[in-house]
This record gives structure tokens, C-alpha cells and sequence, in this order.
């Protein structure tokens, strides 16, 4: 698919279909790797040339507002596509990929009655896309928000031994807790185990001789146990800290294990079911703001059309999908079509005027801006 499209329209002097002809026919002799299509503009509702005026900053401010949220919702779905295990789909808008929908486009009447005000037209859509881009905030934030939870749980299950969750790793056997004996467990650093092993039984009194058992071993780390007489505890923490040995606080508990995995299972069938459900809601938002989106190019082309050419309204519109190598000789086509009517708004390079419709775009004797699908 295209991910840059140029439209264009061009002032009509005697024939919309001859003035086609012409422009077609020259792109597929002189550019042919360049795709054309007419786009359709309908008659819209013209209103006084101050409205048209005072529109055209806002059209410059939500057009790129507009394409801002499609490149959002986009992006999440890469995001999610990533992870999804294929569940994504084709992009559509009403059901057609969205190159189709762009070189096909037709105006939706019933949902932008062309008798309405062109700026109640923009404060509608602009209003439609707003609330989208507030919806996906909320629905992308409540499924960071586990994604959050998981990779915190996650970080405890496969992190350094001096902070991970060791519930895996400690069976109950590994484990003496009676009224007067009591295992401990130390976190060693890798390179002092030789230490351990000949200090640990001097750390202080009633230690149980050759009790310390190597249980796990990371890049860092190395898991001990120690069982010692329960009142020496206390004081076996003190002396082994003081050495570098870090001691875990630990209980076995299958009861606190088996609650723990509950909410690891529901936290992932919570995540995949909300991924899921954003990532659906991002298909059919992406293809509702893509709509909006070419209904306001077509306003956009339309209002920059009448104060370029003036009324009543004659001018010819385009998508044009142009190669890179292709792009000047294409903007040559598009002005020797329009060099024949003098646009009235249309002033030299030296000169200021409404010429600088584009919103930052080069200017030229047509109307003419670049829309970024992806």
C-alpha cells in the first residue's frame, strides 16, 4: 500500500473531463509508475469568503491533529500486533482496504450533510476523532496497566536471586521449621560461595553442621539454606550481613504459592482478553478516523479551492500516489495543467498571500497537500 498520497485540485477553464484527460494521460506517458485517480468532491455549502478564511487556520490545526491520532492508533496496533499470536487482520475502512478507500473515495452524505456549514462539517469531525483519541487513552492505559502487573510478577520470577520470588525454587523438603530448629536462606555472591561454605558454621553458636545446601545459581548469585538452632536466627542474620550475605526472608507456604499462581493465570487471560479487545477496537477506530480524515481532505480541498480559484466553484481534484524519482516531473504536469487560468489569490514568490494554504507545504499555482497514511 501507498503510504503518501498528494491531493491536488486544479482549476478548470472549460472542460472538468478534458482537463482529466489531459492530466491522465500526460502521468502515464511521462510518470507511469505513478497512480492518478479522481477524487470526488461533492458541491459543498460555500458560506462567505471571511468563513472560508477564518476556516483555513483551523483546517491547518486539525488536519494535522487528525493525522497525528491515525498514526497513534496505527502504531498501537503494531504495538499489539507484535504480541497478539496473529490474531490482527488487513486494515480496512468500511470494509475496504484503505488504498482503495482513498482512491475511491465517495463523500458519506447521511453522515456529512453537504448543506451543513463547512466549519460545523470540521468541528464535527475534529469532535469524532477527539473523542476516539480519549477513548483509546483510557483503553490503552487500563491494558498497560496489567501488561504493568505482569512484567513487575515477571521480573520477581526471572530477575536476581537478591530480589526474585524463590517460591519455585525452595521445595518443602529443602525446608526444617520445628520448635527449635529453623532453615534460613542466604543469597551469596557467586564469587564468595568458597567463602560461605567455610565461614557459614562460625557465623555464630548451634549452627547444624554441613546443613548448607546449594539450591539455584544465577550470573550473580548463588541460593544457600542453613539450619540452625530458632534463637541463634537473630544473630546468624547480623554476623552473615556483615560478611556480604544476603539473607531472604522466606515461608513456605503451598497455600500462598497456589493463590499466587490463581492471580498470575488471571492476570494473563486478563491481559490477552483486554489486547484482544483494544486491538479490535483499534481496527474498527483506525478505519472510523481514516474516514473522517478523507471527508475532511475533501473539505480541506474544497475550501482551499474557492479561495485559490474563486467562485463559482470550477476545479478539478486528485489522489495521486507519485515514486520518489517521479515527483518532479509530476509537480511539472500538475502546473503545466494549471498555467492557462490565473489563480486569483495566487501570488509571486515574493509576495505573502493565501497562496500558503499548504499548512507549511511548498506552494504552487494549484492546491496541493501530502496526507501520511502510514
Amino acid at each position: 500500500m501507498a503510504s503518501r498520497y498528494w491531493i491536488v485540485s486544479l482549476p478548470v477553464q472549460n472542460s472538468a473531463s478534458d482537463l482529466w484527460r489531459r492530466l491522465s494521460e500526460s502521468v502515464s506517458k511521462n510518470a507511469f509508475d505513478t497512480s492518478i485517480y479522481r477524487f470526488n468532491v461533492p458541491e459543498l455549502r460555500v458560506g462567505t469568503l471571511d468563513s472560508l478564511l477564518s476556516l483555513s487556520d483551523d483546517l491547518l490545526k486539525s488536519n494535522a491533529f487528525i493525522e497525528a491520532v491515525s498514526h497513534k492508533i496505527r502504531r498501537q496496533i503494531d504495538e499489539l500486533e507484535k504480541v497478539s499470536s496473529g490474531e490482527g487482520g488487513a486494515l480496512t475502512v468500511d470494509g475496504v482496504p484503505v488504498e482503495t478507500y482513498v482512491t475511491r473515495f465517495a463523500w458519506d452524505e447521511g453522515r456529512y450533510p453537504t448543506m451543513s456549514p463547512l466549519k460545523d462539517i470540521v468541528n464535527n469531525i475534529h469532535g469524532l476523532v477527539a473523542k476516539i483519541e480519549d477513548d483509546m487513552k483510557v483503553r490503552a492505559s487500563e491494558y498497560n496497566t496489567v501488561r504493568s502487573q505482569l512484567n513487575a510478577i515477571n521480573r520477581k520470577q526471572t530477575g536476581s536471586l537478591a530480589v526474585r520470588d524463590l517460591s519455585d525454587m525452595v521445595k518443602e523438603e529443602d525446608i526444617i521449621a520445628t520448635e527449635h530448629l529453623e532453615t534460613l536462606l542466604a543469597v551469596v555472591p557467586k564469587y564468595s560461595q568458597k567463602d560461605w561454605l567455610s565461614s557459614y558454621e562460625t557465623l555464630t553458636q548451634y549452627v547444624v553442621p554441613r546443613s548448607s545446601k546449594k539450591l539455584h545459581e544465577d550470573n550473580e548469585y548463588a541460593l544457600y539454606t542453613v539450619t540452625l538452632f530458632r534463637k541463634m536466627a537473630d544473630n546468624f542474620k547480623i554476623a552473615a550481613r556483615e560478611k556480604g550475605f544476603q539473607m531472604r526472608e522466606f515461608e513456605h507456604s503451598p497455600e500462598v504459592q497456589d493463590t499466587r499462581k490463581q492471580e498470575l493465570q488471571k492476570l494473563v487471560q486478563d491481559q490477552d482478553a483486554m489486547r484482544s479487545s483494544l486491538l479490535q477496537w483499534c481496527y474498527s477506530s483506525y478505519g472510523e478516523v481514516f474516514s473522517a480524515w478523507m471527508h475532511f481532505c475533501a473539505v480541506r480541498i474544497f475550501a482551499e479551492s474557492i479561495l485559490r480559484y474563486g467562485l463559482p466553484p470550477s476545479f478539478l481534484s486528485a489522489v495521486i500516489s507519485p515514486s520518489t524519482k517521479s515527483e518532479k516531473k509530476v509537480r511539472s504536469i500538475l502546473e503545466d495543467c494549471s498555467s492557462n487560468v490565473q489563480s486569483i489569490y495566487w501570488k509571486s514568490d515574493d509576495d505573502v498571500g493565501v497562496a500558503g494554504l499548504g499548512g507549511g507545504e511548498d506552494t504552487y499555482p494549484y492546491v496541493s497537500f501530502t496526507i501520511n497514511v502510514v
